[in-house]
């Protein structure tokens, strides 16, 4: 049987995927212009602070699971499966500005992110049916962390042997992608993920309503539209 441990969090990711690498993001040296003349805005030694970095919030109530977004974050559909240089700084206190202003680019499918129902379906995507358009009920709350065994993708078969409880509506699936996270330097499709009979049996006998996979996709990448399908298939019509 499975492993399953219960976690009482807060999810700040929707329905239906979130992935175990992201939305910090880290400065990187080459994203700032080169110093020219500015005012000296440095700290001594002894006044020198470090901000915070925390997982865990709310005496235990909400967890930060996600991974820093970087140059070299593995990346779906790019060059090299690499995000690359995403992070600049045009306005900078360094060469002489009143303040820094950071400007990012880059896809939102990148590290720790949600599907947006209209992220297979057109008609929902002309429809608005954003990510600010999902329910943040489904978003917060306890959630069920599952390991799943490690040579198995996210079949029909698998999903019925994990025994999740009824009722439960957020679950974590951890999967052999956690243990092979330092393999993964690039994108690689061999990624573990959702098969679409095991979408399709998690919408038609669970409570379900937010579930999250360990990698840059839910779906696996041999089913990745079919599975896609089952799991965003009229779930903006239905209520949490």
């Amino acid at each position: 049987m499975a492993k399953t441990t219960i976690i009482n969090f807060q999810f700040l990711l929707p329905f239906v995927i979130f992935t175990l690498l992201a939305l910090t993001v880290a400065a990187n040296d080459e994203a700032y212009p080169t110093t020219t003349t500015a005012p000296d805005c440095s700290l001594s030694d002894e006044l020198l602070i470090k901000p915070a970095r925390r997982e865990v919030y709310g005496g235990g109530r909400i967890f930060d699971i996600t991974h820093q977004v970087t140059v070299d974050l593995p990346s779906y559909d790019t060059e090299g499966g690499l995000l690359g240089q995403f992070l600049r700084l045009p306005v900078s206190m360094k060469n002489g500005s009143f303040c820094n202003i950071s400007e990012m680019k880059f896809t939102t499918h990148t590290g720790t992110h949600v599907d947006a129902p209209g992220h297979f379906f057109d008609h929902y995507f002309d429809a608005g049916f954003d990510v600010d358009s999902l329910d943040l009920d489904v978003l917060n709350g306890p959630g069920l962390l599952v390991d799943v065994p490690r040579d198995k993708n996210l079949t029909a078969e698998v999903l019925e042997s994990l025994n999740i409880p009824k009722g439960v509506r957020r679950v974590l699936f951890r999967t052999l992608n956690t243990d092979r996270q330092l393999m993964f330097k690039k994108f690689d499709t061999s990624y573990v993920g959702f098969m679409a009979d095991g979408a399709k049996w998690l919408v038609e006998n669970t409570d379900i309503k937010l579930v999250g996979v360990d990698y840059l996709s839910v779906a696996a990448f041999d089913d990745i539209i079919s599975a896609h399908h089952e799991l965003l298939r009229n779930r903006v019509r239905k209520s949490f």
